[in-house]
């Protein structure tokens, strides 16, 4: 008998966060999240509940944890958009369609409830942070805040009804020590136009972040999916990064002194968590100090531009910028995600660069 509980005690909840571990036990690729980052996206406290529900879910069979999912109605994006989409993530299960069918079901009944119309996901919780499901790149680990999932996922959820709604890309190269000189000519005409490239400053961090969402919101205003992020969501997005942020990565663009466009890597503390395996206490936080040293990887979580400063060469100057501060800090390797299937004007920028198409995510979508 297969049977489908909301995890909202201290019991269920514990198999909700623990299932990917027996789950996942072998695989060489997957990643184990730490255990507090997971706890703490799920409290209260974090400001994304002040605009959204999220119910978890997980299945049992004969008494044994086999899938789990979450149910987000985030009535931020009903406001933003115009359009009743609830959504799910957290999405994992063993090979089984009939327990992945329940799953999704169960999700969407309760979405409905809510007066959803459509389910689109995965999404842990929104395009502002983890999204979509793995279908190509299976052969090496997911890089910082990108997911990973069993190939067999894929179909699951297509033989449960889902279609896609929209791709995403991961591209990834080698940390170059000079670029095409198309991008010195563009990035010469920008600095005779007053641009220039800083470093954010860490000792006012805040306030570069309220600089960041500035940039953003204009940015990323019509882009698919889009929800601007609240002051509260902009800090507690800024308190997980700030410990792994290196400042000569996080690039502010300036015309004239005025912000116009950001630019971020992060190394790919991914490399550190994988021997964490989920817990950083209580030695492992000397474990992570020591392999920090060791990440040659670095993921390009964000780029954007304001609108009026578009096709100036603001991306050429901060391209420049940032892969020389990569070159200069020991950096091997980047990975550029993720970007969607359609934005290709960014594409052509990456594969300016040598970028390599690497691994494909897909965001899914039924009527409810």
């Amino acid at each position: 008998m297969i049977e489908i509980l909301p995890a909202n005690d201290k019991k269920t909840f514990r198999e909700f966060i623990k299932f990917p571990f027996r789950l996942y036990s072998g695989d060489p690729f997957w990643v184990a999240p730490l255990l507090s980052d997971i706890k703490n996206q799920f409290s209260h406290k974090n400001p994304f509940f002040r605009h959204a529900e999220v119910m978890p879910f997980i299945a049992r069979m004969n008494r044994e944890t086999v899938g789990r999912i979450t149910a987000i109605c985030n009535q931020a994006h009903v406001d933003f958009h115009g359009e009743k989409a609830g959504f799910f993530g957290s999405f994992d299960c063993i090979e089984e369609i009939t327990v992945a069918r329940l799953l999704i079901d169960g999700a969407r009944k309760w979405l409905g409830e809510k007066g959803m119309e459509v389910m689109r996901g995965p999404m842990n919780f929104s395009v502002n942070e983890e999204c979509g499901l793995l279908i190509e790149g299976f052969d090496s680990s997911p890089m910082v805040m990108m997911p990973y999932n069993f190939p067999y996922y894929q179909k699951l959820l297509e033989k449960c009804g889902l279609s896609k709604a929209k791709d995403l890309y991961a591209y990834i190269t080698d940390v170059m020590a000079t670029f095409p000189e198309k991008f010195y000519r563009v990035s010469a005409v920008a600095n005779k136009q007053g641009m220039t490239a800083r470093p954010v400053n860490m000792e006012f961090f805040d306030d570069e972040m309220r600089i960041f969402k500035g940039i953003y919101d204009s940015a990323w205003e019509k882009n698919w999916g889009h929800i601007p992020m609240t002051d509260e969501e902009i800090e507690h997005l800024a308190k997980k990064l700030k410990p792994v942020i290196v400042p000569e990565l996080a690039l502010i663009a300036e015309i004239n002194g005025e912000p116009v466009g950001f630019m971020m890597f992060l190394p790919d503390v991914n490399q550190v968590l994988k021997k964490l395996k989920g817990h950083l206490l209580p030695f492992g936080i000397f474990k992570a100090l020591w392999l920090s040293g060791k990440i040659k990887d670095a993921r390009l979580l964000l780029l954007g531009i304001k609108k009026g400063a578009r096709k100036r060469g603001v991306d050429s100057l901060l391209f420049i910028e940032g892969l020389k501060a990569l070159h200069k800090k020991g950096y091997k390797r980047m990975e550029l995600s993720w970007v969607l299937e359609d934005n290709y004007p960014v594409q052509r920028i990456i594969e300016a660069i040598n970028g390599r198409l690497y691994k494909k995510y897909r965001i899914y979508e039924a009527n409810i």
